[in-house]
């Protein structure tokens, strides 16, 4: 009796634990992929150099020209009290360290106002993805990314072109 019991049992969890895994869908999409397909982004590079052009631009031209300033003030010794060659003394480096990285700092602004640019458009991707997962019942949702094989069945990236309206291009292999 026991036996039987125990079959009974471990036949009752087998059915529930595939029930249980059955149950979970799990999807998968490249979110900037998707980011990339929106009519906002074609637009970006154009923004992005429009803020190099006139606010970047112009502050490393003040940046050196107040360094050549302060530089010509320090160097004249003989008219500068000793208080401002002291404080210009503690200036100076910093500038000199923005002009030599220069580049970097650009890049870093120029990389800020990307992310703030993309930022509401990742947020209508992911609500667009939830939504998708709503509707389809998907349990979860991974960037394609972190998958080495997946269903083609499982990739949800027309579902959410479709509800952001967007057009997705054909690839070579679609030919």
């Amino acid at each position: 009796m026991k036996k039987l019991l125990t079959v009974i049992v471990l036949a009752a969890g087998l059915i529930f634990s595939n029930n249980a895994a059955a149950q979970v869908k799990i999807g998968y999409i490249r979110v900037d992929d998707m980011v990339g397909l929106m009519p906002e982004t074609a637009k970006l590079d154009s923004v992005l150099q429009t803020y190099q052009k006139d606010s970047i631009n112009p502050q490393y031209a003040q940046i050196i020209e107040l360094y050549n300033y302060k530089d010509s003030v320090f160097k004249d010794s003989v008219k500068t009290p000793a208080s401002v060659r002291q404080q210009i003394s503690k200036e100076l480096p910093q500038l000199l360290y923005q002009i030599q990285n220069w580049q970097q700092i650009v890049n870093q602004a120029l990389q800020n106002k990307q992310d703030e640019y993309l930022a509401p458009l990742y947020r209508k991707v992911y609500k667009a993805i939830q939504d998708i997962a709503k509707e389809k019942k998907y349990t979860y949702i991974l960037n394609k990314e972190t998958l080495l094989v997946a269903p083609d069945a499982d990739d949800i990236s027309l579902l959410v072109a479709n509800k952001l309206n967007l057009k997705i291009p054909k690839s070579d292999s679609d030919n």
